[in-house]
């Protein structure tokens, strides 16, 4: 049986812009998603969240709520998605990450054949509609 791992993910939006990030892992280069990664060993899934967005982009966040849990594929882990907020830190692109950037919901629907998976645009939807 296939180990469960689980997978963190944050949405923030500031100006009605979106931070996204630009991937740089050959099988999945160029796509955007959220700062996002997998939790490790002996951290909790707010860790994880907290730990991938200053990883990716350089800024110290403050969790919100949990918007959603995604999964893919039937048997696969859970991608659970927070909201977030800025509270220290600058924009930085790490030497792992093609790019950073602040996207309006528009500019990312116009790259959507561009985005790493469906969970960009649904997690927009849910925030924006709840």
């Amino acid at each position: 049986m296939k180990e469960f791992k689980e997978a963190v993910g944050v949405i923030i939006k500031q100006d009605n812009k979106y931070l996204l990030v630009q991937e740089k892992r050959e099988d999945v280069y160029g796509l955007w998603n959220w700062p996002a990664g997998q939790v490790i060993k002996g951290e909790n899934r707010q860790e994880a969240a907290v730990r991938e967005a200053k990883e990716e982009t350089g800024y110290e966040i403050k969790l919100g709520k949990e918007i959603e849990v995604f999964h893919d594929r039937p048997h696969g882990y859970g991608k659970h998605l927070f909201q977030a907020v800025i509270i220290g830190g600058s924009l930085e692109c790490p030497a792992d990450m093609l790019d950073v950037k602040w996207l309006t919901k528009q500019e990312i629907i116009n790259i959507k054949d561009k985005l790493r998976t469906n969970w960009i645009l649904d997690g927009i939807e849910i925030l924006e509609n709840k």
